[in-house]
């Protein structure tokens, strides 16, 4: 029987890569002692490699509980909380289709779509190397393994979505924009709300500090002075997704939910 296999957002080789890292530092430190030396260099190498020892196992440790709290399998669950919480923003009427931008593994736009039975969902992402363990082939195992079949995945980019004008009755997204360097992050929401049907929903989650996204209460007011309507920004690292101590530790702090009708 198939299994649902989303991935994690915080990789395994990441924890091990700071392990490693660390017990090498470690061993470095003890060995300065024996190096035939002067005192003062010796203990300066072996400061440094300690300290660098004791950053890698301290990265090594946030890896693991956050590794735990993001599973789909664990007892926190965060990644489902967050992924099904965004989904009930996202409302689709019968026939109608919808859009999940920088779809990952899959998660969110199942998940929508299992919320819309009666609609379908598109999956877009440009699945880069950086995330080599999400695939438009893991996406696709990932709706069968859920009896999800009002789905489809495809190769994309958020910077320039390849779908005409009011293409889509809903548009959502989960944690992609902050990834994108380099690009303006209210232009990215420009271009995902253009393929967005007029009386179409939205729903984008993402880490929206004004260091990232620019003035977005200022964003806001300017969708409704366009005709936009029921636009709020949802501050979710309060108790909404996720507790205050969760977004401090797990550098979520500023996640916000846009969400409004066109």
């Amino acid at each position: 029987m198939l299994k649902a296999d989303y991935k994690n957002w915080v990789p395994l080789g990441m924890e091990l890569g700071f392990g490693a890292a660390g017990a090498v530092l470690t061993a470095g430190a003890l060995a300065a002692r024996k190096l035939p030396l002067g005192p003062g260099v010796k203990k300066g190498a072996g400061f440094v490699l300690g300290l660098g020892a004791a950053g890698c196992l301290a990265w090594t440790g946030w890896c693991f509980a956050a590794r735990r709290a993001f599973s789909y399998d664990g007892e926190r669950k965060l990644s489902r909380q967050i992924v099904e919480g965004t989904a009930e923003y996202v409302t689709l009427p019968d026939g109608g289709v919808g859009l999940d931008v920088g779809c990952g593994s899959g998660a969110l736009t199942i998940a929508c779509a299992k919320r819309n039975p009666r609609a379908r969902m598109v999956g877009v992402d440009r699945w880069g190397p950086e995330y080599a363990s999400f695939s438009k082939a893991r996406c696709e195992k990932n709706a069968e393994a859920e009896g999800v079949t009002n789905v489809r995945f495809q190769k994309g980019d958020a910077c320039r979505l390849e779908f005409a004008d009011e293409s889509f009755d809903a548009v959502t997204s989960n944690y992609v924009y902050h990834n994108i360097s380099g690009v303006d992050k209210q232009k990215l929401l420009r271009e995902t709300l253009r393929v967005l049907k007029k009386g179409g929903t939205f729903a984008i989650h993402d880490l929206m500090e004004k260091a990232r996204y620019g003035d977005m209460e200022k964003f806001a007011a300017e969708l409704r002075a366009e005709g936009y309507e029921e636009v709020r920004l949802i501050p979710t690292a309060n108790g909404t997704f996720m507790s205050k101590k969760e977004g401090l530790c797990y550098f979520l702090a500023g996640s916000t939910l846009l969400v409004g009708k066109k």
